[in-house]
């Protein structure tokens, strides 16, 4: 499992969570106050690390997710920007990605769901982050991607 690191180039908000939830090991941080970015309060979040597509370094990012079938469930939103986030794509050039999941560690498999699947966990995020929805009315003819990723 490499190692989880924090991108320099995160605000400020984000960097603090990343480090909170890193140097805890995941015991704090699991849980993430939502309301700093429009949310409804305390939402799980856990630790994704892909590796960069171009430089081959490990981008580590906290997502908001939830549980289905035994995978982890979670939505390449980029705040409804008109592109995927950075680590849609290195996911999609290598599936093969890093979890922390509150104290637990565990290397994964990245697909994205399509179809009936996409549409039942999209419901089911949207319950737990409301915002989801106005991001896709913001993102135009971007479909959102909803990322399953299968611990191995």
């Amino acid at each position: 499992m490499p190692e989880m690191n924090i991108p320099d180039f995160l605000p400020d908000w984000i960097k603090d969570h990343l480090k909170l939830y890193i140097e805890s090991d995941g015991k704090e941080g699991h849980m993430w106050d939502s309301t700093v970015a429009g949310g409804p309060g305390l939402l799980p979040s856990l630790l994704l690390a892909t590796t960069g597509r171009k430089s081959g370094n490990t981008l580590t990012l906290p997502l908001i997710y939830s549980e289905a079938d035994g995978n982890y469930i979670v939505i390449a939103s980029k705040g409804g920007a008109p592109a995927h986030p950075s680590w849609f794509f290195n996911l999609e050039a290598n599936p093969n990605v890093s979890l922390m999941v509150g104290e637990k560690k565990c290397d994964a498999t990245a697909r994205v769901a399509t179809g009936g699947e996409r549409a039942t966990l999209w419901a089911m995020m949207a319950e737990i982050y409301p915002p989801y929805n106005d991001y896709q009315k913001s993102a135009g003819d971007r479909e959102i991607p909803v990322v399953v990723l299968e611990p191995k």
